[in-house]
């Protein structure tokens, strides 16, 4: 790797170059393509985005979970590289080619369950959700789809009816695909009854909710990501997602596992359904299956996946050749290095340093939570109160932008703050991309920050 793993700021952030291209951005780009910081990268690798002024930022976002492996993992370089120069597309509908198939059959030996498995890939999580939905109606001969609070499943017609939260995704776009509907969401630490309550009352409520205002004979399938991304990495109590498959299974209704931004070593295991030993009968996956490029997937058992007519799924660019070969040489990194459990040493370093931090500032650190290198903090205003801090979410992501961490937030009220760093990060810069966060975090509580 050519790209030193160092923090440099040799310039403000963003810097002259940075602030010319953000300039050509406003003049060319659709102002709805927003950006969280107008940092302009020439070269990345590691835990390190080094900018057209010479900046090298760590990096504890990975490009909202994408970049797993890194962003130029030697093995992808070299398989992409490679492909390009056979062929970058004949497209798989038309004449087809091995990468594609290798991806399914990958697909069916890391997901969840050891029945016979098929897939179908496609460029996107949202294109692949779509086309769960369709699989399960199809399958089922039924319209309704039920998804829960907090869920964020994409930015086309019909995941933006599967999303919950209106502002950005949904905002003056309707109206929106029909048949779907939304239960409570097991989320422990606002759930009114407490978090000690939650897995039982949560799960009666969906029930009651399905039951109430759709019909168990009329739900084609029951949507959930398994921790909850874009909605505030909302992790279910212990036992709550088996209990919703269970319920599933009995009624004949099919369990869709969102895996977005789960998937692929994410959560310390392969998959976050492995984590509770649930079976999905669909699973969607996609952002760090093929190291930075475009790919996802919906895999499923066999006779769901294979009751739909030939022609019902595909697309011209899905599962495009170039990005087979990024994922096989994704997946082979992740194995190779057993990336699961670099995902689970990031949580043993980061935990304790987060929890430290909420008890040194308890009234502003309402909840710590998440699985391997997907955590989060929730911000609140007054402790015990609950009440959403949102500008304090922001303050702290503008502090950790000038000192050169990259970062994200996340959450249905804007509040919570989520770490999400490539899992090829090294240790030296996970401690000090901690403890920019901390300076910055103390430096927003205290007012020091705009």
């Amino acid at each position: 790797m050519t790209l030193s793993q160092e923090r440099i700021l040799a310039t403000e952030i963003p810097g002259p170059r940075s602030r010319e291209l953000q300039a050509r951005k406003v003049a060319a780009v659709s102002a709805g393509v927003g950006t969280t910081l107008p940092v302009y990268v020439e070269q990345a690798g590691g835990g390190v985005l080094r900018d057209v002024d010479g900046n090298q930022l760590i990096d504890f976002g990975s490009g909202i979970a994408v970049t797993t492996v890194g962003n130029a993992a030697p093995r992808v370089v070299e398989a992409v590289q490679r492909q390009v120069a056979d062929f970058t597309h004949t497209c798989f509908m038309v004449t087809p080619y091995e990468e594609y198939v290798a991806v399914c059959e990958k697909l069916a030996q890391l997901t969840p369950g050891d029945h016979e498995k098929r897939s179908a890939l496609f460029n996107s999580g949202a294109e692949a959700v779509e086309n769960a939905v369709k699989v399960a109606r199809h399958h089922t001969g039924r319209d309704a789809i039920v998804v829960f609070d907090h869920a964020y499943h994409g930015r086309t017609n019909l995941t933006m009816a599967l999303t919950a939260k209106n502002m950005p995704y949904k905002h003056r776009f309707g109206p929106f695909a029909g048949e779907v509907y939304r239960a409570p969401m097991a989320y422990p630490y606002r759930w009114p009854g407490g978090p000690e309550a939650c897995a039982e009352e949560a799960f009666d409520a969906f029930v009651a909710t399905v039951h109430a205002q759709v019909g168990e004979d009329n739900t084609a399938a029951v949507l959930i990501e398994p921790i909850q991304g874009e909605g505030g990495f909302i992790v279910p109590p212990p036992g709550w997602l088996r209990r919703v498959a269970d319920w599933c299974r009995e009624h004949g209704i099919l369990l869709i596992a969102d895996e977005v931004q789960t998937g692929f070593a994410r959560t310390g295991d392969w998959f976050a359904c492995d984590h509770e030993g649930v079976v999905p009968d669909l699973m969607t996956t996609a952002k760090g299956m093929a190291g930075g490029l475009p790919l996802a997937a919906v895999t499923g058992r066999a006779e769901v996946m294979d009751s739909v007519h030939v022609g019902g799924l595909g697309g011209t660019y899905g599962g495009n050749p170039v990005a087979c070969v990024a994922a096989l040489a994704a997946i082979e990194t992740m194995e190779a290095e057993d990336l699961p459990a670099r995902a689970r040493e990031i949580e043993k370093t980061f935990l304790p340093r987060l929890e430290a931090l909420a008890a040194r500032h308890p009234d502003r650190v309402g909840d710590v939570r998440g699985r391997g290198a997907m955590l989060a903090i929730e911000l609140v205003s007054d402790g015990a109160g609950r009440t959403p801090d949102a500008a304090l979410a922001g303050a702290v992501h503008r502090a950790c932008s000038s000192q050169g961490l990259v970062t994200l937030t996340c959450g249905t009220f804007g509040n919570v703050f989520r770490f999400l760093p490539p899992l090829a990060i090294g240790d030296d810069l996970l401690a000090e991309g901690l403890d920019v966060f901390e300076a910055a975090f103390d430096a927003a509580v205290s007012g020091k920050v705009e």
